[in-house]
């Protein structure tokens, strides 16, 4: 289990190379909440996600062969996996399926990666990668499932603390759980940690319930970032120690809330990204009184045109 030691050292290591993204807050009574909620604006990272630091804390943690990197993706890790590359003078190779959104694709490209399509999911993504890197002796970065990954989103974590250190609860979307493993190992129990998963894909939900990882159906609008069939295996404990609550919400919630940070923030926020904040704005998730709530805004990777005129 990693632990506020590991991501200290992956803070020092990654600070050349990541954004210290900002924390802001949200009207409340716009929303008729009767609590406050700050906003972790990861959404404003490089490559547009908060992978890079995971991605940077592999790369830099590692001796890298010939052969380079390569890397399985949804799309938003394949992009912060490409960035480093580029940053560290190495070659990538992205795997990601074939229904990830041109958006997403082309910022990969974009970094210089060689990008492969195919397959329907994640999971087949991850597959072809692993049969390739079994060719070529690349460097796997995984997505979640690794103690440098691991260590470097929790980042996202101490920062927020260090910048709202009167937050009760934290929300954050969670697909395979380097993020929401990441910040429940930085907090390890002095904040409460809520997962919040779209209905389609309740992997870390269901999880927690049955007491170990195991295979989840993946589909809805977010499942381009949020569609793991299964958490990893390495951050389920922290979960099982330090993740206090799990809330479902709908595609259409998700998607209300994608146009409420465009209407009061001029925020865009892709599926994933906005998943988190769909909890709180629809009430599934309610928190006790005198609670002061964070949210973790972890992607804009999206067209915005589907956002602003929805």
């Amino acid at each position: 289990m990693i632990t506020r030691s590991d991501i200290k050292t992956a803070a020092a290591r990654l600070a050349a190379h990541i954004r210290h993204t900002p924390v802001t807050e949200i009207d409340a009574r716009s929303l008729s909440l009767d609590f406050p909620v700050k906003l972790k604006l990861e959404l404003l990272q490089h490559t547009g996600s908060f992978k890079p630091r995971g991605a940077f804390n592999r790369l830099l943690s590692a001796t890298i062969p010939e052969s380079g990197v390569i890397a399985a993706s949804g799309g938003n890790h394949g992009a912060a996996v490409a960035y480093a590359a580029r940053a560290l003078g190495v070659t990538a190779e992205i795997f990601v399926p074939a229904g990830t959104p041109a958006t997403k694709v082309n910022r990969i490209a974009s970094y210089g990666a060689h990008v492969v399509q195919g397959g329907e999911a994640y999971a087949d993504a991850l597959a072809a990668s692993r049969a390739r890197q079994a060719e070529t002796g690349a460097l796997e970065v995984h997505a979640y499932d690794h103690a440098d990954v691991l260590a470097g989103q929790g980042t996202v974590g101490r920062e927020f603390q260090m910048d709202a250190p009167e937050l009760t609860h934290i929300l954050v979307a969670t697909g395979g759980g380097g993020l929401i493993g990441g910040i429940a190992a930085w907090y390890a129990g002095s904040a409460e940690i809520i997962c919040v998963e779209p209905e389609g894909c309740p992997t870390l939900t269901t999880a927690m319930l049955v007491g170990r990882p195991l295979d989840c159906p993946v589909s809805g609008l977010a499942a381009d970032s949020l569609g793991a069939r299964q958490v990893g295996a390495l951050m389920f404990p922290i979960a099982q120690s330090f993740v206090t609550g799990a809330v479902l919400v709908t595609d259409e919630q998700i998607a209300a809330t994608q146009r409420l940070l465009w209407e009061q923030m001029r925020l865009i926020a892709e599926p994933g990204g906005a998943t988190a904040l769909a909890a709180v704005v629809s009430g599934r998730f309610d928190p006790p009184q005198g609670a002061r709530v964070g949210v973790v805004i972890c992607g804009g990777n999206t067209d915005p045109g589907k956002v602003v005129a929805s």
